[in-house]
C-alpha cells in the first residue's frame, strides 16, 4: 500500500487502523479521542500483532478483513503508547467495529487498572 498526502483538515479518528512508520511499517489502532486527535501533534495508539499469545488475556482478537487487516491480528492492550501523527501512513487501512473497539477499551482498562 502506498502512502498518500493527507487532505487538508485530515486527522486520525478513534477506531481507525493505520500503518505506522517505525523500524518497519506496523499496524496500530488509534484510541485517543477525536477532539485530541484533531488538535494534538500526537495520538494514542494500541499496537497490533499477528502473533497470538494464548496465555495472555489482554490481547484482543481482530478478525481478518476487520479494520482493513488481511490476517488474524491481536490488539496489545497492555502496550498503549503515544506517537506523532506524522508517523501514521495515510490513508487508514480501515476501521474496527464498535463491538471490537469496546472489547479493546475493556482490555486497556484492565491493563491500566481503571476498572
Amino acid at each position: 500500500m502506498m502512502a498518500h498526502t493527507p487532505p487538508s483538515g485530515w486527522f486520525p479518528r478513534r477506531g481507525e487502523v493505520y500503518l505506522v512508520r517505525l523500524d518497519k511499517n506496523r499496524p496500530a489502532l488509534v484510541v485517543s479521542t477525536d477532539a485530541l486527535n484533531r488538535h494534538a501533534l500526537d495520538v494514542c495508539v494500541v499496537p497490533l500483532t499477528t502473533v497470538e499469545r494464548l496465555k495472555f488475556s489482554l490481547r484482543v482478537h481482530i478478525r481478518p478483513d476487520e479494520g482493513g487487516l488481511s490476517r488474524d491480528s491481536w490488539a496489545k492492550c497492555d502496550q498503549v503508547t503515544t506517537l506523532e501523527k506524522s508517523l501514521l501512513l495515510y490513508p487508514p487501512l480501515g476501521r474496527l467495529t464498535d463491538e471490537t473497539l469496546k472489547t479493546i477499551e475493556q482490555g486497556i482498562k484492565l491493563a491500566l487498572q481503571l476498572l
